[in-house]
């Protein structure tokens, strides 16, 4: 397994091809939800993901938001158990602290998740909403700490 870290424009067609069919297989499909994934922020993104056999394994992006702000998103694991979340959210952190100005990260967590980002720091703000019907809770981490 090997993480790989590439701006849209360096993706290569397969890459792509793979990133859009696990997006679509966990977000539409599995969470059965009708939703327009191709956002075109992806252009402007920053994709992290874990590969095995050419195969994406585990999913992010991320995006400048506004000045002090990156915003990750379309967080993912295909397989459960093997901490590839972990490794992949980790990695993103690592990569914004070190090629970023940002001050802080923003996401939007799906409700059930909220235990798994509080181990890396991000704390939950603001009212629960529905995002395709799924709720959802803002959260940021704080870099400056």
């Amino acid at each position: 397994m090997n993480i790989k870290i590439k701006k849209f424009s360096e993706l290569t067609t397969i890459e792509l091809y793979e990133i859009l069919k696990v997006r679509s297989e966990i977000f539409v499909v599995e969470q059965n939800c009708v939703y327009q994934d191709l956002d075109d922020l992806d252009k402007k993104c920053i994709h992290i993901w874990i590969e095995e056999e050419n195969q994406v394994q585990a999913y992010l992006r991320y995006f400048e938001k506004k000045k002090d702000t990156v915003q990750i998103g379309r967080v993912l694991t295909k397989i459960h158990g093997k901490n590839l979340g972990r490794k992949l959210v980790e990695k993103a952190i690592e990569e914004i602290k070190k090629n970023s100005t940002a001050k802080k990260i923003y996401l939007e967590a799906q409700t059930y998740a909220l235990g798994f980002y509080h181990k890396f720091g991000f704390q939950e703000y603001g009212k629960e909403f529905l995002e395709d019907n799924i709720p959802h809770k803002k959260m940021e981490l704080d870099l400056t700490k």
